[in-house]
């Protein structure tokens, strides 16, 4: 007859086991450790060893409460794979489960078997399986840690935001955007989109959580930068003009398995073109210069792409440098100098093709436009 004493906590153990196996490996809950799916595995072992021997305890229970327990632990099997596969369209780690299941089932088998017909040499064989599985366990672990692929890391969470922990530059600054994709955890597919990008120093990286899970973003070792944790459609942007011009690799501490690359470079020197307000009274008299485009000097003024603009206020009195023009509702959206002294300057960078208006809030007649090509 079988032993209810032990087939009790195996078929608990044996449930929960399998059913985080499934779920780790099939990366619909993968978590914080990768690790955490062989102590899924290792519980899952344990059960199907007591399972295992309170069924053959005394021969092959064919009895009906015996039959109902298989049923259930095949049922919460059977439950949680069609879940999986539900969710999953593309199972790419398939293989490394068969793998493991049979791993699991040898040392089960064979334990099950010494108990029956060969009591004296359970427990020795029992001790030798156990202390493998700690030595395999406890290395897979270690190296995560310590060798030099390092994929396991503890990151503290600093915070659950949709914004930058490093400060953000101003609106004029580029962004560029990397996608989380969807399914981004599951070996096998993308992690990040593009995972491997050029950028230059000081403009804005914009990482987007498309995924159905929580993600991070975090620099390898940690400490130069952490999104702490992104939920699905938040973003997190990093401001790169206080990083240092190298290759930084940054990974997701709730899935170490997905990693990526951002090199910053040097800024290149930008090139200055100067735009002088014209001195004396003449900018500050209509008279003297509505219609002659002469209020600003050189006025249009085409420069490229990067190129930051200076205006010297050579006048005797204030004036201010304002985005669009004074019939705008919305003008000072992309620049505005506030009063420039006599003898002071403002500058912007353009970065944006296209060809922007400003004017003289003070005095309105004073218009003038800078053509980026």
């Amino acid at each position: 007859m079988s032993d209810w004493d032990l087939m009790m906590p195996g078929m608990g153990l044996t449930a929960i086991g399998l059913a985080g196996v499934i779920l780790s490996y099939l990366g619909i809950a993968n978590t914080f450790l990768t690790g955490m799916q062989a102590l899924s595995g290792l519980t899952m072992f344990i059960g199907m060893v007591f399972l295992a021997a309170g069924i053959l305890s005394g021969g092959v229970s064919t009895s009906p409460r015996a039959k109902a327990t298989t049923l259930v632990i095949f049922g919460i099997a059977g439950s949680v794979g069609v879940y999986a596969i539900g969710l999953n369209k593309v199972i790419t780690s398939l293989p490394a489960f068969t793998g493991l299941l049979i791993i699991i089932l040898i040392p089960t088998i064979v334990l099950a078997f010494f108990s029956m017909k060969a009591p004296k040499h359970f427990k020795p064989i029992a001790t030798i399986f156990v202390a493998a599985m700690i030595v395999g366990i406890g290395s897979y672990t270690a190296f995560g840690f310590l060798g030099p692929g390092a994929q396991f890391q503890f990151h503290p969470v600093i915070q659950n935001s949709t914004t930058a922990t490093t400060p953000v530059a101003a609106s004029n600054v580029p962004v560029i955007s990397i996608e989380i994709p969807e399914n981004a955890s599951m070996q096998g597919h993308t992690s990040f989109n593009p995972d491997t990008i050029s950028v230059p120093k000081g403009d804005i990286i914009e990482w987007k959580n498309n995924d159905k899970v929580a993600h991070t973003v975090t620099s390898q070792d940690g400490t130069v930068w952490d999104s702490g944790i992104i939920k699905p459609g938040n973003t997190f942007r990093l401001d790169t003009s206080k990083l240092n011009a190298t290759t930084y690799q940054y990974l997701c501490t709730v899935h170490p398995i997905m990693s990526g690359n951002i090199t910053i470079t040097a800024p290149a020197k930008p090139v200055f073109a100067n735009v002088t307000i014209t001195s004396g009274a003449g900018a500050s008299a209509s008279a003297a210069c509505v219609g002659t485009n002469n209020c600003f000097a050189p006025n249009p003024v085409t420069i490229k792409t990067g190129t930051t603009v200076t205006w010297t206020n050579g006048d005797s009195v204030a004036h201010t440098v304002t985005s669009g023009k004074p019939s705008d509702n919305v003008s000072g959206d992309v620049f505005d100098s506030g009063m420039i002294k006599p003898g002071k300057t403002f500058q912007f960078t353009f970065t944006k093709i296209g060809s922007q208006d400003y004017f003289c809030s003070v005095h309105p007649w004073m218009i003038g436009k800078v053509t980026v090509g």
